[in-house]
């Protein structure tokens, strides 16, 4: 007798809350002339929160991410840090964004702005964790 296992996944639902047009100051750029003073970074933000967990059902903030707590923290880290890529200033945010605020799942655009002649921004975006 054979017995075949069929492999069922069970479906996992997301939410996701986004925070677009994030600017923020931080010490960033690979040229001397870049590092002489601060300067502004875009940033465009996903963080991914099961959807299985009822937020929408509670309306309770406590369970789920406070997006003003995420700038709040962010502007304070990005003040107070220095980074020579935007790659590396990325998996900072992303980490920072799992570790701290739990996101199984996050998306971080970072962009520089008119730091290149005829180009209006340039960005690097990363995704970390497992998205449903």
């Amino acid at each position: 007798m054979t017995v075949t296992l069929l492999s069922c996944p069970v479906p996992i639902t997301m939410d996701i809350i986004a925070i677009h047009d994030f600017r923020a100051e931080t010490q960033i750029g690979f040229y001397e002339w870049e590092r002489r003073l601060p300067q502004i970074i875009q940033l465009d933000l996903e963080l991914g929160i099961p959807g299985s967990n009822g937020i929408a059902r509670t309306d309770r903030l406590g369970d789920t991410i406070d997006y003003a707590a995420v700038v709040s923290r962010l502007r304070e880290t990005l003040g107070s840090s220095h980074f020579v890529l935007l790659e590396a200033l990325s998996e900072h945010i992303a980490s920072l964004l799992r570790t701290e605020f739990s996101a199984p799942w996050v998306r971080v655009t970072a962009s520089k702005i008119g730091v290149v002649k005829g180009v209006r921004r340039v960005s690097v975006t990363i995704e970390r964790g497992v998205k449903a």
